[in-house]
């Protein structure tokens, strides 16, 4: 296996990750993943040496999804309790606290949601995000802050007050 092959492979449990959280089908998501690592693999000549291999894999993944939304125009489908794959105590309540999450993230838009968890659950920075999302870095932070306020609604907390111009 070649270097390059062994890099991309490298991303797989990521790019699973991110696919079942943002589709939260696991069939679906593992469709996603395939088209995704195919791209990467035909497009491989395409990637520029020293730039980050894990944006590049999330930018095809990103366009591949939206594509695959666009040609379904299908309402998104619920999530399995384990799309999101996160290690949980054994306690009754924070199962209660992960359902609600997965069923809040499920609620948010898409664009919302995108930013929410290459955040929150791949750990990018708001650059990578960007950059991977094709979008302004303002576009990124507005849409995170917008994202977090509302799972925080979601989840029953308190709405932070909104700020108020004054001239």
């Amino acid at each position: 296996m070649s270097e390059m092959n062994s890099s991309i492979a490298e991303q797989i449990p990521r790019l699973r990750r991110y696919a079942r959280a943002l589709t939260g089908d696991r069939n679906r998501a593992d469709d996603l993943v395939q088209d995704t690592l195919e791209r990467a693999w035909v497009k491989q000549h395409l990637w520029r040496r020293g730039s980050d291999l894990r944006a590049w894999m999330f930018s095809i993944m990103h366009n591949t999804f939206i594509n695959q939304v666009r040609k379904s125009q299908l309402p998104m489908v619920e999530m399995d309790d384990d799309a999101l794959e996160v290690p949980v105590r054994a306690t009754q309540e924070d199962g209660l606290h992960m359902r609600d999450l997965v069923s809040a993230l499920v609620e948010l838009p898409v664009e919302y949601r995108e930013v929410v968890l290459l955040v929150g659950l791949e750990q990018m920075s708001y650059e990578e995000v960007a950059q991977v999302l094709g979008i302004p870095l303002g576009t990124v932070m507005s849409r995170l802050s917008r994202g977090r306020e509302r799972l925080r609604t979601l989840m029953g907390g308190e709405a932070a007050p909104m700020l108020r111009r004054v001239k």
